[in-house]
């Protein structure tokens, strides 16, 4: 199907505020932690089994997402996605109103679901646009409107938290722009991208002949590449979840700071993955995804080892800004690249890479609190430090594809 220019456009700004509107939902919960701690009297270890209804509906929803793609196409499952994010922030507004950390678990739940649920057929959207382009990066730009409503989240709950604006009024409004945002977004997005009219039992994901390796597990090369584009994912998602979910109290407790100044260096972390993703393109194209990937891992890793061992708070803060730099274009690159390839596996491929990164998401939160009610919230940080570190040995699995006369991909 040709779709006109016009129409390219409108799905591109559609696609741009679909990513937008979980990131100002999430921030908006996010600045707003240290308050509704307060009011749960919750402690560390409590806030990360909170945080760990999050994960677990974030990982219920990329699981269900990829074969709801492929039955319903992109837009009905971004659409439902981005609904279940209302509900989430209703949910958590009702339990913070009424101090009951049930209902706050039960929002976070639906908020995470609803994320993870729109999470691969934003990408695959994603995918189709940039194949529209003629192979123009789209992707980090898209995920930057993930981070600029993160960044505009955390602007306005930084100031809402200064007045002591309450937290009902503050999410209501929230919840009520996501589905004005919505509504539009979702009329201007073509209906059946992604989804698998035909299945042809000759193209699958394993492109090569398969060997077999010990007990069985195949070792094809998409096998091997997807995996360590998944380990990728993961580790980016690692970096970025720990800043989303325990920034603003690492630096509460951890520096002493007030509960706006906590969320200002969140804003400021949310800024520089705003400022990654929409400014990345230019860069990905002129030096490459794996330079673009390792140059990311180095500063992700300074920014979280800075915050983890030195004392000052205005190092942190620019710590924030390495941390946020580096976080912003490992998991956009990553999906991007699963997704090269024959059309009919992208849904597929980027759920096996995408369901990585909400691997971190589910066990980030919870094994941070943890650890932080043991050697405190900055020193858990070092463990997000190694697995950072880590990814850079796959980081090669970003590298271009190509694809051959028979459809399967080759290094470009």
């Amino acid at each position: 199907m040709t779709l006109s220019a016009a129409t390219v456009r409108r799905w591109r700004v559609a696609l741009f505020l679909m990513f937008f509107l979980p990131g100002i939902a999430g921030a908006s919960w996010v600045t707003r932690t240290p308050t509704i701690r307060d009011v749960l009297g919750a402690s560390p270890g409590q806030m990360g089994l909170l945080l760990f209804g999050l994960s677990v509906g974030a990982m219920a929803g990329v699981l269900a997402s990829s074969p709801a793609v492929a039955l319903f196409g992109g837009r009905t499952v971004v659409s439902l996605g981005a609904s279940a994010t209302v509900l989430g922030l209703l949910g958590v507004l009702l339990g913070a109103v009424a101090a009951a950390p049930i209902a706050v678990f039960g929002g976070l739940a639906l908020l995470g679901a609803g994320g993870g649920f729109a999470e691969v057929g934003l990408n695959v959207e994603g995918s189709a646009i940039e194949a529209a382009l003629g192979g123009r990066p789209l992707l980090p730009l898209s995920h930057g409107g993930y981070s600029l409503g993160t960044f505009m989240g955390a602007v306005a709950g930084t100031s809402l938290n200064a007045f002591s604006v309450p937290i009902g009024a503050h999410l209501g409004a929230v919840a009520l722009l996501v589905i004005t945002c919505l509504v539009w977004a979702a009329l201007n997005i073509p209906p059946g991208t992604g989804r698998a009219d035909v299945c042809s039992p000759r193209r699958r994901l394993l492109v090569v002949a398969p060997k077999r390796g010990p007990f069985g597990v195949r070792v094809g090369t998409r096998d091997s590449r997807l995996l360590a584009l998944g380990g990728i994912v993961l580790a980016m998602a690692l970096a970025e979840g720990a800043a989303n979910d325990w920034l603003p109290l690492i630096l509460v407790d951890g520096f002493g700071t007030s509960a706006a100044e906590g969320a200002f260096v969140y804003a400021l972390f949310a800024l520089s993955m705003t400022v990654g993703r929409l400014c990345g393109g230019p860069l990905i194209t002129r030096f490459g995804r794996v330079a673009i990937v390792r140059a990311s891992i180095i500063a992700a890793a300074t920014g979280i080892g800075v915050v983890a061992v030195l004392p000052s708070p205005a190092l942190a803060a620019v710590a924030a800004v390495l941390w946020g730099l580096g976080s912003s274009l490992g998991f956009p690159l990553s999906v991007s690249a699963a997704a090269d390839g024959p059309e009919e596996g992208a849904a597929a491929r980027v759920g096996k890479v995408a369901t990585a990164g909400y691997m971190a998401f589910l066990v980030g939160p919870p094994l941070l609190g943890f650890l932080g009610g043991h050697v405190t919230l900055r020193l858990a940080l070092l463990v997000v430090l190694a697995v950072v570190v880590a990814a850079w040995f796959g980081s090669s699995a970003a590298r271009e594809q190509t694809k051959t006369a028979h459809g399967a991909p080759e290094e470009g």
